[in-house]
């Protein structure tokens, strides 16, 4: 069995995934609920809750939207689902009216790598 590949992350987006896990961690303790409860609610192991809430790259997004929406923590600022769904809408709206294609970009400079 080989072991899961090492994700590498931007410095902002580690922080993102840390505060995002610790988030998740505090409204999963304020409801009584253990990791193995959490994992239950969401479909997730016990293990893969342990790393959401320790900020691990390698774990699913959607692993981790789960959580959060399963413990009550609002995406994205917003507290109302149904904003989210007028949210993603408009941004299927804009995707369709941009070109299917891209140029190949330059390559990322220096100061903006982090690994």
């Amino acid at each position: 069995m080989m072991g899961r590949e090492k994700v590498g992350v931007l410095g902002v987006a580690r922080d993102a995934l840390e505060v995002l896990g610790g988030q998740i961690r505090i409204a999963r303790i304020e409801r009584g609920w253990t990791q193995k409860h959490l994992g239950s609610v969401c479909g997730a192991s016990e293990r893969t809750i342990s790393m959401i809430e320790r900020g691990h790259p390698s774990v699913a997004i959607g692993n981790v939207l789960n959580a959060a929406v399963s413990v009550g923590v609002p995406l994205f600022q917003l507290d109302d689902p149904e904003e989210l769904a007028r949210i993603r809408h408009r941004g299927e709206e804009r995707i369709a009216l941009i070109p299917k294609r891209v140029a190949a970009q330059q390559e990322v400079p220096l100061e903006l790598r982090d690994f």
